[in-house]
């Protein structure tokens, strides 16, 4: 576990240098993504499923994100953007895309289908995070 949150701190720090967020926030970028692995792959030792992991992970990615965001008076996308990253079903992608090319199409077809349910998870973690803060915000107004 603590081989994985390591390189999740790091990968996420770097894809933070590779997006150009301020120098200050990178530390914490990297808290949000191991963060946001680190649920992920605990939820997969619990035999949670893949994408529902992926949810979870993503809405407590945004979550602190948002969190952040306003102590560090920074863009949440500074920090929800590099600490999605480690969630980010790459792998899987390129995986269905050698398959295509080597004409295993129903392998492919399996292996896009789960990078396309992942990748829709995350971005309904993200977007029910924020719809969230922004009832938050109004029932405080």
């Amino acid at each position: 576990m603590l081989e994985q949150l390591v390189t999740s701190f790091i990968s996420t720090s770097a894809f933070g240098i590779i997006f150009n967020v301020p120098r200050r926030t990178l530390v914490q970028c990297g808290f949000v993504g191991m963060i946001g692995w680190m649920l992920y792959f605990s939820f997969q030792k619990a035999y949670l499923d893949p994408i529902v992991a992926t949810l979870i992970a993503s809405f407590v990615v945004t979550i602190i994100s948002q969190f952040f965001a306003k102590i560090y008076k920074t863009p949440v996308i500074v920090f929800s953007v590099s600490g999605i990253i480690p969630l980010v079903p790459g792998g899987l992608a390129y995986d269905a895309m050698r398959n295509v090319v080597q004409n295993h199409y129903d392998v492919a077809v399996q292996l896009a289908a789960k990078a396309f349910l992942l990748s829709g998870a995350i971005a309904i973690g993200l977007v029910f995070s924020e719809v969230i803060n922004v009832l938050l915000r109004r029932i405080r107004a």
